[in-house]
């Protein structure tokens, strides 16, 4: 049975990153003739445009933004968290579309990250957490995992049964 997998776009070398660029994984890329990939990026389907000021949850984590205690701001402090919402539903409707068995995800985005984060300074610095969307996807019982994750265990996911 072919492997279907829900994969963060840029991690697939599309340039819907905030700064216009992507970061492709070439064993991600690769698997389109072995897997049927199925591209998202919560960002995006959010409707912010490319490129875009960066952004980072201030006060919490993903799960902190959907219980109203946390927000995704920017660096020019303008209140993303409207459009974080709208792409993480929009992410959460198409991984219940698709059923996919594994969501891919970019490491440390305040979208997409899964177990850590930048911690809302815009210094570069983590913290525990995951993403906005991330979060919506884990509450549905979704199996998420970072494109590091990914690299270091791509033969048993490839190869486990569905």
């Amino acid at each position: 049975m072919v492997k279907k997998l829900m994969v963060s776009a840029c991690l697939l070398g599309e340039p819907c990153r905030y700064d216009g660029g992507s970061k492709p994984v070439a064993a991600l890329c690769d698997l389109r003739e072995k897997a049927e990939i199925i591209p998202f990026c919560p960002e995006c389907a959010g409707g912010l445009p490319i490129p875009r000021p960066p952004a980072e949850i201030q006060n919490g984590t993903g799960e902190d933004v959907w219980k109203g205690r946390a927000r995704v701001v920017d660096r020019k402090g303008i209140d993303r968290t409207d459009a974080f919402c709208e792409g993480a539903r929009k992410s959460l409707a198409l991984y219940q579309q698709h059923q996919p068995d594994w969501v891919i995800t970019k490491a440390n985005s305040p979208s997409c990250g899964l177990g850590q984060i930048y911690d809302g300074s815009f210094s570069g610095s983590l913290r525990s957490g995951n993403g906005v969307a991330m979060a919506l996807l884990l509450e549905s019982g979704a199996r998420i995992m970072t494109e590091k994750e990914f690299m270091e265990n791509q033969n048993q996911i490839m190869d486990e049964e569905n």
